[in-house]
């Protein structure tokens, strides 16, 4: 039935949706729940609790209903948002961008403190961020070091069109600029630090990912060749030739790349002084290399 939600009360539709959820596998069911009902009723948590008493209408049912299908079916719930926290930041996603996700967030820690150990004196830093999708990692740098400005690389013209959009809707978009191009291959230094998140899962194993992952994020941004390494190879060694002395490259990486990465660092000409970064899953998740002295 297309209406079983209404004429139910806020809160025992929100009941009925979580053991909707539940029963077809969705183990973030309660939240997802509550996300869902919060966005078709236009409420926050606080309202959603106030108004909990409220019937549920036809078409809120409808939209309820459509939600409860795609949920189940595996899309992801910031999919069928079209929005995601990141850093504390609300972000605008597309379909060329990959949902943000915590893990994420290791590389702009490491960033930030790679950079408390190479502060400039007049807090200008000059930040790339290649792939740089919704604009996450950028935009969360930008929001902790107003004296920065950052550009955003992406080969997708409709990602680079959502992470200016993003940009603009944070107030950041004064010290932001975005280009469309194959990693680096259209910037000219020198950078301070240069942030990544580049596809690293084998090709192999694409089809194994989760539904979530599979089904909804863009290929392109999953997909780094047969070992997982081939963005890598592409980034690096243009990293370290558009780092300032003492500039640093952070980029996220897959579980067990660590170590392969660091090498092709080490390769480029950078040196690992700072320890990776984990996640919170104990992975290692973030890597950092430092271009030397002059």
């Amino acid at each position: 039935m297309t209406d079983s939600f209404a004429g139910q009360t806020v809160e025992i539709a929100r009941r009925s949706l979580t053991t909707r959820l539940k029963a077809g596998g969705v183990d973030s069911a309660e939240l997802d729940a509550r996300m869902l009902v919060g966005a078709v009723l236009g409420l926050d948590l606080t309202g959603l609790i106030t108004a909990a008493g409220r019937l549920v209408t036809p078409v809120e049912s409808i939209r309820l209903e459509d939600f409860a299908r795609r949920r189940i079916n595996g899309e992801p719930v910031a999919r069928m948002l079209g929005t995601r926290e990141f850093w504390g930041l609300p972000l605008t996603l597309s379909a060329a961008t990959l949902v943000p996700r915590p893990d994420t967030e290791t590389v702009v820690e490491l960033a930030l403190e790679v950079l408390r150990g190479t502060p400039r004196p007049d807090g200008r830093m000059r930040i790339a961020d290649i792939g740089t999708g919704s604009g996450a990692i950028l935009l969360a740098l930008l929001s902790e070091l107003p004296g920065a400005y950052g550009i955003g690389t992406d080969i997708s013209v409709t990602a680079l069109q959502t992470a200016r959009a993003n940009a603009v809707d944070l107030g950041l978009a004064g010290r932001a600029g975005f280009v469309a191009c194959d990693y680096a291959a259209a910037l000219s230094g020198p950078f301070d630090l240069i942030v990544s998140n580049p596809p690293y899962i084998r090709s192999a194993d694409i089809a194994g990912l989760a539904a979530e992952v599979r089904d909804h994020d863009p290929l392109r941004a999953l997909d780094g060749g047969p070992d997982g390494l081939d963005a890598y190879r592409a980034l690096i060694p243009q990293a370290a030739r558009l780092l300032a002395p003492k500039g640093a490259l952070v980029v996220e990486v897959g579980q067990g790349q660590d170590g392969d990465v660091g090498g092709l660092m080490t390769v480029a000409g950078l040196t690992q002084q700072e320890p990776a970064r984990v996640d919170l899953a104990g992975i290692r998740r973030a890597v950092a290399g430092r271009k030397k002295p002059s």
